[in-house]
């Protein structure tokens, strides 16, 4: 097969969405959607994250070194575009109805809807020209009870909970399927 060079791009390697969610200056919660969520070890396991550009997320993870990152599933695709798409400066992004919870360990917004909560507390930053990478503590993890049904396969539990995934712009589904481009799921979100 041959090879090509191309200008650096992540097209082709599909990441898991998660919106973070954080608590603005009056604790009223704000959730804003990233996928540069990743995996790392430090004696135990731990998440690390990147948030470009400026962003009311990142000024509060900031301001209180503690967030949730909650799994983006199919059912919650197109609040999530929606979150993805409104800025947190925007004083009506969060003018809608979803079951919000408290962390169990942190002082966090989870959505409870969402079948995967991490409750995350940031250990170290590292700042970009444009960004942030902050390596965090999973102070807890809860998870809906039948995601620890272990006479479950775990395929069987993930085609159950179907996150979504994204790359060149575009959402997809458990399976591969295509749901929309950016943008595209979030218009329907508050009709």
């Amino acid at each position: 097969m041959t090879k090509i060079s191309r200008q650096a791009t992540n097209d082709f390697c599909p990441q898991t969405l998660f919106l973070y969610g954080t608590y603005k200056e009056d604790h009223t919660p704000d959730f804003g959607l990233f996928c540069w969520f990743s995996y790392c070890w430090d004696k135990e396991l731990c998440a690390m994250i990147c948030i470009g550009g400026e962003k009311l997320t990142k000024d509060r993870i900031k301001a209180g070194n503690v967030f949730s990152a909650n799994l983006v599933t199919q059912k919650l695709l197109p609040m999530a575009d929606y979150l993805g798409n409104k800025s947190g400066y925007d004083e009506d992004k969060m003018n809608f109805d979803t079951a919000i919870g408290e962390g169990k360990a942190l002082d966090v917004p989870i959505l409870k809807e969402s079948p995967v909560n991490f409750e995350l507390e940031v250990a170290s930053s590292i700042p970009l020209d444009d960004g942030e990478v902050f390596l965090c503590r999973m102070r807890n993890v809860l998870y809906d009870e039948e995601l620890t049904d272990e006479s479950l396969s775990v395929g069987e539990r993930l085609r159950r909970i179907a996150p979504i995934s994204t790359t060149c712009g575009t959402y997809f589904s458990y399976t591969g399927e295509v749901l929309g481009a950016w943008g595209e799921p979030g218009k329907t979100f508050l009709k």
